[in-house]
């Protein structure tokens, strides 16, 4: 799609994706089978539905083309239809995907895992992220034979189930009960984690977070959280759903060097094909298994976590990204697009309002309005922008199957949008930008 100039872009319009969002919420709730897909993320009238996606690149149903982040919420790492997974995927699909038994590729694939993630010694896979986090903390539970979960409140999201999604603001339907057994700790801040378990003495079962986001985890922190969970006799849980692979092939504990007792993964560990694990020291995953003389834990079972297309891809993505060194691509790319970001809205004089945050390999950008503080309608008005310029990005989280000329294409029409955003600015109102109603957050009360 050829990028569109300011003036043009209010014309921009999606006629076909309108009407597909309308079948859409016709037969699904939310119309989008994840609420981070949900067309009031996008301003109105103006969520492109997807018809296919290649490399870094997809097509609406609509016909325009465009440079794509964040992709499948992060799980497309390598690109769209990587050639390498789709391969792999085929090869197991003429053999059988499912049986009554487990297959060859499951201890291959769990082989693989373990070698990727030394750091672990046992894994069961699984499809989604919240079943694999649910079962770390039911293991943790189970082995220490406390009630309560600690989770890091400023990481935005762990899992579907109650424990977690009952502290949101969306906890209608979750007993206050399970609500009250979920406390929170904030990141980087010992002393704070301290006091939380001295408070519940003996009855926090895990401490689970993300080991690093859109900072870097403060000198000695993750260490310090090692040491209090040792001296508490709580597991520590990383959740490495988006820091598996893209800060390294071991994720932040790779990275790092700090040992969880549980870890799980996801997202980038299929390339968009669905897959998921659990991984831990052998002491707690066992009591999961059969070869215990403990009481039987629940751990994961599930129909189809052990599909053989899906393990296959998982392997062919580790072994790309081990043989091609992705995770240092993603970081470049990631850097580039940084860069010239910052550059583009320093020049249109947007430089404290529009602002990218993350690690290179896992950016995302805040709209902040004339008193810096975030804004919805300022979102709305930049990503209106950026899609009738060609991009889809509700975050900049880059793929592997970036090219340059893809980054210095976003650049421009960042520049582009910036030029708007500064006029909005100036006239203390971006509503005359908006085209409707602004996107919002997922995570509220009320639709």
């Amino acid at each position: 799609m050829d990028t569109r100039h300011t003036e043009e872009a209010a014309e921009f319009t999606l006629p076909r994706s309108r009407s597909a969002n309308e079948r859409l919420h016709a037969l699904i709730p939310g119309g989008a089978h994840t609420y981070a897909k949900g067309d009031d993320q996008y301003p109105e009238d103006l969520a492109p539905v997807i018809s296919h996606g290649r490399g870094a690149h997809v097509w609406d149903v609509d016909g325009n083309r465009y440079v794509e982040y964040g992709s499948g919420l992060r799980s497309v790492s390598l690109g769209h239809a990587h050639p390498r997974v789709t391969e792999a995927v085929r090869r197991e699909l003429d053999r059988g995907s499912n049986f009554a038994r487990p297959s060859i590729v499951e201890v291959e694939a769990a082989e693989r895992f373990l070698a990727t993630v030394p750091t672990a010694e046992m894994v069961k896979f699984a499809k989604n992220g919240s079943d694999a986090t649910t079962a770390a903390v039911r293991l943790a539970r189970a082995v220490t034979g406390r009630p309560r979960v600690a989770r890091c409140g400023d990481h935005p999201f762990f899992s579907v189930d109650d424990w977690f999604i009952g502290t949101t603001p969306m906890s209608a339907g979750i007993p206050e009960v399970t609500t009250e057994l979920t406390v929170s700790f904030p990141y980087g801040d010992l002393p704070a984690t301290e006091e939380l378990l001295a408070r519940y003495q003996d009855e926090i079962a895990c401490l689970i977070l993300e080991p690093a986001g859109h900072t870097e985890p403060p000198p000695g922190y993750l260490e310090g959280l090692r040491e209090l969970a040792d001296r508490h006799g709580c597991v520590l849980v990383f959740d490495e759903m988006i820091t598996g692979f893209r800060w390294s092939e071991a994720g932040a504990q790779g990275l790092y060097g700090v040992v969880p007792d549980l870890s799980t993964f996801g997202k980038a560990l299929g390339n968009g094909f669905a897959v998921s694990a659990l991984a831990g020291r052998r002491a707690l995953m066992e009591h999961g298994g059969l070869r215990h003389s403990g009481e039987r834990v629940f751990l994961l079972s599930t129909t189809h976590g052990a599909e053989t297309h899906s393990l296959a891809a998982a392997m062919a993505v580790q072994a790309t990204y081990a043989e091609e060194g992705v995770t240092a691509r993603l970081h470049a790319l990631g850097e580039r697009l940084a860069a010239g970001v910052r550059d583009a809205a320093a020049g249109m004089g947007v430089g404290d309002h529009l602002v990218v945050r993350g690690r290179a390999s896992n950016l995302v950008f805040a709209t902040l309005d004339e008193r810096g503080k975030p804004s919805q309608e300022y979102r709305t008005l930049f990503l209106r922008r950026l899609l009738a310029g060609g991009v889809l990005a509700p975050s900049f989280v880059v793929s592997g199957a970036l090219s340059d000329a893809d980054i210095d294409h976003t650049v421009e029409v960042v520049a582009d949008a910036c030029a708007v955003y500064r006029k909005a600015l100036d006239a203390g109102d971006p509503t005359p930008w908006l085209g409707g109603r602004p996107v919002k957050p997922v995570f509220r009360r009320l639709v």
